[in-house]
């Protein structure tokens, strides 16, 4: 009973925390994302408190969760205009940046491990993505334009379909020693197409239904109920459930906006969207969610082996030394400087990293255990080097350092959204 005590206790500590460090994000900048990973690191790897084996099986459902919490709950507060301007930053920026991360990490570690080239491209394509359960939390609460957070957001949340199915391609390439690229380009389409038009599909059946279920007793959350079923038969399908929860999102939040539908005149009901009170409720479910999701990312994380540490902290700084120039040749000039300076910041790894870490040990793969822990070690500082560029462009000089790399942006006319490129 005491130790079911103290849990409880340590759980109510972590909530008024996890308030606590929003707060002093926004007096000082410092994100509390990287506070609440700090929490994780002292529980678990320093400590030995709480390991990931306590959570068992729920560990990785609590994670798929979130992130699809997440991805739902800020594809719903995009609005269409934003979201087809930022489609073309977006899908340079998640293409270049996820070839360009994946050859560097491959290079570095073919010149300093013994492993087969393929399964160095292996790694690489494992830490290529960025994750939405960073990158959304740190985005909603810096001073940025709208196109530019909503780039950041649906390169987080894509990106991970390029590292699933590329990492699975080479795996296949690996142990069959041939590569299906007809398949892998296939599956990247349907991923987003079919999985897209999936959550479209679903969000308007539901925008039909949802005055219906509010009617229900305690039915506020019938919603996010439904997006996890429209999640696990995207994944069932075969596509991507977080880019069908996505879309799903996207649809409910602008289901006012979509004036001529075909077949709209043969439904009788008109398409509602989210009221203030159901806002606020998913709002809230994803602090929450946010809050445990990091404290279980920094207990997560194993540091035994110094040489992987310091190799993972190399591939790391090599990451977000060449994320500058992506960000300069991907992005459109009329973004502001401090906007394209943040964007640089923020290529953080997360989930998909550690989910994918696991396949080439699984598989057998000569090597495995090596790459599993250098991903981890990248996972870790990748976060806390995004939390801690974020707390630094925010608060010093080194705004100035990065903007000699941005010359010459923010000077040709800005997007109709957000905060005017003069006025930063």
């Amino acid at each position: 009973m005491d130790e079911v005590a103290v849990s409880i206790t340590s759980v109510g500590i972590l909530v008024f925390l996890a308030h606590l460090f929003t707060s002093i994000f926004r007096q000082t900048k410092l994100p509390d994302v990287l506070l609440l990973i700090i929490i994780g690191l002292f529980l678990g790897p320093v400590f030995g408190l709480v390991t990931p084996v306590h959570f068992g099986a729920v560990g990785s459902v609590f994670t798929t969760i979130t992130l699809i919490v997440l991805l739902f709950e800020e594809g719903s507060g995009i609005s269409l205009d934003v979201l087809w301007k930022a489609m073309r930053g977006t899908s340079s920026l998640t293409l270049v940046s996820f070839l360009v991360t994946m050859a560097a990490v491959a290079t570095v570690a073919m010149a300093l491990t013994e492993m087969d080239p393929i399964v160095c491209y292996m790694l690489g394509a494992i830490v290529g993505s960025t994750s939405p359960a960073v990158v959304v939390p740190l985005v909603r609460q810096l001073d940025m334009q709208e196109s530019s957070r909503t780039i950041l957001f649906l390169e987080s949340a894509v990106s991970d379909v390029f590292s699933i199915v590329v990492t699975l391609a080479l795996v296949e390439l690996y142990k069959l020693g041939q590569l299906r690229l007809g398949l892998m380009v296939g599956h990247i389409l349907s991923s987003f197409i079919l999985a897209s038009l999936l959550g479209i599909g679903s969000g308007y059946l539901w925008s039909i239904l949802l005055n219906k279920v509010r009617t229900l007793k305690n039915a506020i959350f019938t919603t996010p109920a439904f997006v996890f079923v429209v999640f696990g038969i995207a994944e069932i399908l075969g596509y991507s459930g977080y880019i069908a929860a996505l879309a799903f999102g996207v649809t409910l939040g602008n289901i006012g906006t979509f004036k001529i539908l075909p077949w709209r005149r043969y439904i009788p009901h008109n398409p509602i969207t989210f009221n203030e009170i159901e806002k606020v409720f998913f709002s809230e479910v994803a602090f929450l969610l946010k809050t445990f999701f990091f404290v279980y990312v920094g207990l997560s994380v194993q540091l035994t082996d110094l040489w992987v540490v310091s190799l993972g902290f190399l591939l790391t700084v090599t990451i977000f030394a060449l994320r500058i120039p992506v960000v300069r040749l991907s992005v459109e000039k009329f973004t502001p400087v401090a906007d394209a300076s943040l964007m640089a910041a923020m290529t953080p790894k997360g989930l998909a990293a550690v989910v994918l870490a696991s396949i080439p040990l699984h598989e057998g793969i000569e090597g495995g255990e090596l790459i599993q822990n250098m991903a981890y070690a990248v996972v870790l500082f990748s976060i806390i080097l995004t939390a801690l560029l974020v707390f630094l462009l925010e608060r010093t000089n080194l705004a100035k350092v990065y903007g000699c790399f941005f010359a010459g942006f923010g000077r040709r006319g800005t997007p109709s959204s957000g905060t005017p490129a003069s006025a930063r």
